[in-house]
């Protein structure tokens, strides 16, 4: 155990640095992070995000997670760029070029090419005085902070400062358009994320996919009904299309004795649970869960009963919702 606790120390050295470096960059937030905003938001093309080395790796993430966001975007290399892909960028553009040093002789060409066409320009470095700083419209500043790696060295604060404030400039432009979850799921619709996102009219099984029978239905062929489905169930409905009731194995085990002598109204449970079909699967699932049933008819709360369709259980297992 002893053996093990300098590399424990040495971790938590690094993420105490780390998260105190976070504290010193929230503080030193100022109008200029308001005026990079300004100039992001204003925008009419795409953030063009850059950078080279650790810098680039950060600038990646940033250009996913502002195009994730509701703010298009797109990561260009800087040696790329000046083999072509300036071409990548417009006048309509901003970019975000980002240098710890701000001494990166790779971003120069670009930097140059964001002057020539008056492309605005907003730097994050550590250094306003560099040569990135220098040309930048606004620099979003970090803190000029040691290095977490004990060697002064290897990035590790400077790239979670640069990180977080990517994020932060993500956030503040998202909350700056109203953006929501719904929108998130448009760009977001695969993975745990898009599925727990997911509404029940993504999901439900609409219009002739529905086992539904009417009050008057022989069980014959309600029975017919459900075992075409599949759904395990069968929705009765009265004359003018609201549901009126469900079937289920419990009803059918129940009226075993003579079922197929009697009808739909004689089988079903009334008041059946249902569900607005704008809510999320998940309250759907957690629905079920909790009456202990595996299907729920999706009914519009704010008209009338008419079913919209039908939400099995497996198919929230399908997209990954438990």
């Amino acid at each position: 155990m002893s053996s093990k606790t300098p590399f424990i120390d040495t971790a938590r050295r690094v993420i105490r640095t780390e998260a105190e470096a976070l504290n010193t960059l929230a503080d030193s937030l100022d109008d200029s992070f308001r005026a990079g905003i300004d100039i992001l938001m204003n925008a009419t093309g795409r953030v063009i995000v850059t950078g080279i080395g650790k810098s680039g790796h950060i600038a990646r993430k940033i250009a996913a997670t502002l195009a994730s966001t509701g703010t298009p975007a797109q990561f260009v290399h800087p040696a790329e760029a000046s083999h072509g892909d300036l071409g990548m960028i417009t006048r309509a553009d901003v970019v975000l070029a980002i240098s710890n040093s701000g001494e990166a002789p790779e971003l120069a060409n670009l930097v140059a090419f964001s002057r020539r066409f008056d492309i605005p320009l907003v730097g994050i470095t550590k250094n306003a005085g560099s040569s990135l700083g220098r040309e930048c419209d606004v620099v979003l500043k970090l803190p000029d902070l040691g290095e977490a790696c004990g060697t002064g060295v290897v990035p590790t604060t400077s790239t979670t400062m640069t990180l977080a404030m990517g994020d932060a400039v993500a956030v503040a432009l998202m909350e700056n358009r109203a953006f929501t979850a719904e929108h998130f799921r448009d760009f977001h619709p695969g993975g745990k994320l898009g599925a727990q996102l997911a509404r029940v009219s993504d999901l439900m099984h609409p219009g002739a996919e529905m086992p539904l029978v009417t009050l008057k239905t022989p069980m014959a062929d309600a029975l017919i009904e459900i075992s075409q489905k599949s759904l395990g169930v069968v929705g009765v409905t009265a004359e003018n299309g609201t549901l009126a009731g469900i079937i289920t194995d419990g009803d059918l085990r129940r009226h075993m004795d003579g079922l197929l002598s009697l009808t739909a109204a004689d089988v079903m449970t009334t008041s059946p649970t249902t569900i607005n079909p704008r809510a999320l699967a998940v309250e759907a699932v957690a629905l079920m869960n909790q009456r202990k049933i595996t299907c729920v008819f999706a009914v519009d709360p704010d008209g009338p009963a008419i079913p919209q369709g039908i939400l099995h259980i497996h198919d929230c297992l399908r997209v990954g919702l438990d």
